[in-house]
């Protein structure tokens, strides 16, 4: 029996979920590294895999909305796909502070590789209501404007808040639920 960190109990619902970079470590400090979770978002969707309702990737963490019919596994399969490219890019940048602490706090049980990127789990909440996927959406686009980076949402390049704006995004998201 496999044992899995996502529990989804009714895929019929989006989830806020939440991806933390082990330790929180800023892997997302360069433009390259946040695009490959942006192209992995837009693959999984062009593909009818995964629909992305809202996102905002921060220097070491990311929260997104989603739905899916297996989101589970669709999480699963995004976080080992942008695992394994942005330690190849990490490892192609010679950041070796970085790989170092990668490789230090890797968890025992993952014997089957070098480098751990992703804490284990994405702390799903189910959206259950029009109003709590608009207050989801709310802390997702707010979220740099707290921690001080930006005054305004859609000044955060690497969030949906300009797609909700109307002006184009970075990528497509999902805004008519």
């Amino acid at each position: 029996m496999t044992r899995t960190r996502y529990k989804i109990h009714d895929s019929a619902y989006p989830h806020f979920l939440t991806c933390t970079i082990v330790d929180w470590l800023p892997v997302f400090t360069r433009p390259e590294a946040v695009q490959v979770v942006l192209d992995s978002w837009s693959y999984l969707q062009a593909n009818h895999r995964m629909q992305l309702f809202a996102y905002v990737v921060l220097e070491n963490h990311l929260h997104f909305i989603a739905s899916s019919d297996d989101l589970a596994k669709e999480v699963g399969d995004f976080k080992s796909y942008t695992a394994r490219n942005l330690i190849d890019l990490l490892k192609q940048a010679n950041a070796q502070t970085l790989l170092k602490q990668l490789a230090f706090r890797k968890s025992a049980h993952k014997t089957d590789r070098e480098f751990q990127l992703w804490q284990e789990g994405i702390k799903p909440k189910q959206i259950s209501s029009d109003e709590m996927m608009q207050q989801k959406i709310e802390y997702i686009h707010n979220n740099p404007v707290k921690r001080g980076y930006v005054d305004d949402p859609i000044h955060w390049r690497y969030s949906s808040a300009r797609n909700y704006a109307g002006v184009a995004g970075l990528i497509d998201v999902r805004s008519d639920w």
